[in-house]
């Protein structure tokens, strides 16, 4: 029995001892610049950075000073700022894998670019199209005006024809000069492509094989 009381009294002292190790004392520079001492924190350096020490005088623990409403406002926007930068390498990175995974070649971003504009010259031609119908159609309505000019008052149904006409003819014509200003829009969009993958292939890129008038003669087709 009095063997496993000394053993039970051992194993107190062994689990208390690291807890004597540490936090035999805490240490501290007052607001005043002085250094203080003591077995809690002195009254001196409440609000202050203060250290722990062992019993050997190794600092063991360190806690930094709470930080002021200005310091905090300021770490505070400083997280914020690093979440974005960290949201926009993480973003970047997407878009380059997406870009690798999506392209082999040079070559590959001249027949995409030159796809893109021959899809979007095709939209032009079919808009202009419409806009010939919806002229066209504006001077009928406007012979038939000219009927009632200076006679009696045109039918309302005439009218509102009228009205409608000028409406789908205006809606039209922002919507081909919408399309044409595609045509700088698709080439910025591939020119960035192609920066951005030879960038990300250097010295590994292969070689543009694709027609070389491509864009240029799709540029002149889709703008005209």
């Amino acid at each position: 029995m009095h063997r496993l009381k000394v053993v039970a009294t051992l194993a107190v002292f062994a689990a208390a001892l690291p807890l004597a190790l540490h936090a035999q004392a805490v240490r501290c520079v007052g607001k005043d610049g002085k250094k203080y001492f003591g077995q809690t924190v002195p009254s001196q350096c409440v609000g202050q950075a203060v250290e722990y020490l062992d019993k050997s005088g190794n600092v063991v623990k360190r806690v930094a000073a709470p930080l002021t409403l200005e310091q905090r406002a300021a770490k505070e926007a400083e997280d914020k700022r690093n979440a974005e930068a960290a949201a926009a390498a993480k973003d970047e990175a997407r878009r380059n894998r997406a870009l690798l995974e999506t392209y082999t070649s040079e070559k590959d971003i001249a027949f995409a670019r030159h796809r893109a504009l021959q899809d979007n010259e095709v939209a032009v031609k079919e808009i202009e199209g419409r806009i010939a119908q919806i002229d066209k159609r504006g001077q009928e309505l406007k012979r038939e005006m000219e009927f009632y000019q200076g006679r009696n008052k045109p039918p309302a149904k005439l009218s509102e024809d009228v009205t409608n006409n000028e409406i789908d003819l205006n809606a039209a014509q922002q919507l081909l000069a919408a399309k044409k200003k595609d045509v700088d829009t698709i080439n910025a969009k591939y020119d960035e492509d192609k920066r951005r993958f030879v960038e990300l292939n250097k010295g590994g890129a292969a070689p543009v094989d694709a027609p070389a008038a491509a864009k240029d003669s799709a540029t002149k087709d889709a703008k005209k």
